[in-house]
């Protein structure tokens, strides 16, 4: 008997494989092109297809969901500023040397400016729009006033400072754009 019993479950065992295997062939014609065995990791699309192309963002287009209406708008991540109008049109944007200490994401105003000063960094400074503050260090946009035709310094990333520093044309802007209460809208 167990000479007959292993015969059966030997014929079951074939007739499962052949149900699994014609299944899995079925299946891969069913695929899509460009799916299955025949796609390969680096291997060239099917002719007629073409690759798409990487998805790349503008990094100067204006971070979505950094508010409505007229604003600055300041990119952690990107070191970044925008100035927006009231009709959500980007009047400028510029790059920005950052603080050694950044203000949390959020919506700040325009609390102070100074013309001219000199930064807690000895650096003297132009156009100087405060926004924020963070366990006693000032954060703002600021201009360093140089010079030389080299560059502004930057801030000196070992001293805790609250300068966000911007090239001259740029700090012009942001003076005549950023008055008190404006909206700071920080993003990451």
């Amino acid at each position: 008997m167990s000479a007959s019993s292993s015969g059966i479950v030997a014929g079951l065992t074939a007739a499962a494989l052949a149900t699994v295997g014609y299944l899995a062939h079925d299946a891969a014609e069913a695929l899509p092109p460009g799916m299955g065995r025949s796609a390969q990791a680096g291997a060239a699309p099917a002719p007629g297809t073409t690759k798409a192309p990487p998805v790349r963002q503008d990094p100067t287009a204006l971070p979505p969901d950094s508010g409505k209406g007229a604003r600055v708008v300041y990119s952690l991540r990107g070191d970044r500023v925008w100035l927006v109008a009231g009709d959500e049109a980007v009047s400028r944007t510029f790059e920005v040397e950052p603080s050694a200490v950044d203000p949390a994401p959020g919506t700040y105003s325009v609390t102070s400016r100074s013309n001219a000063v000199t930064g807690s960094d000895g650096v003297p400074v132009e156009h100087v729009v405060r926004f924020a503050s963070v366990d006693g260090v000032v954060i703002g946009f600021s201009a360093a006033v140089h010079e030389s035709a080299a560059p502004a310094p930057a801030p000196d990333p070992k001293v805790r400072t609250g300068g966000i520093r911007e090239s001259r044309a740029d700090g012009d802007a942001m003076w005549t754009f950023a008055t008190i209460g404006r909206r700071v809208v920080v993003v990451r």
